[in-house]
């Protein structure tokens, strides 16, 4: 992989962790029953992202875990705050618990392009130094 293109997988990647990150508020949100209908739409959006964004970085590298059927699964489970809010704690300690197991795929996913990308990075430094010169 070329390494601009390493580095801009990287940094949506990040973003993209990000996004989990709101999902997981959202959640919390649900559990304090404390949230608007403007939280319901922004929450909407994040699910929207997460499930666009999932199909770029699948598009772009193998991501053996977590699955798409996995946050799929996992995106359909949570179709509104409201609904989250309706729970019982051990529905919303399942669905925390299916989203740390997403959320730490994708930090692995992120930590291998990372030593993807610094061995590119040493692979140009020791080419430019040792390489032939043109």
């Amino acid at each position: 992989m070329h390494n601009k293109k390493l580095d801009q997988l990287i940094v949506q990647l990040e973003n993209y962790l990000e996004c989990w990150k709101q999902f997981n508020n959202y959640v919390n949100l649900a559990r304090s029953k404390k949230f608007s209908a403007e939280d319901e739409n922004q929450f909407l959006e994040v699910k929207a992202i997460i499930v666009q964004e999932l199909e770029l970085i699948t598009s772009a590298v193998e991501c053996p875990s977590p699955t798409r059927e996995e946050v799929h699964t996992l995106i359909s489970s949570a179709p509104s705050i409201r609904y989250l809010s309706e729970n019982n704690e051990g529905n919303l300690r399942a669905l925390e618990n299916q989203w740390h197991k997403v959320y730490v795929g994708f930090q692995a996913l992120l930590g291998q392009l990372k030593v993807q990308q610094r061995q590119l990075e040493n692979t140009t430094f020791f080419s430019s130094m040792f390489g032939k010169k043109k």
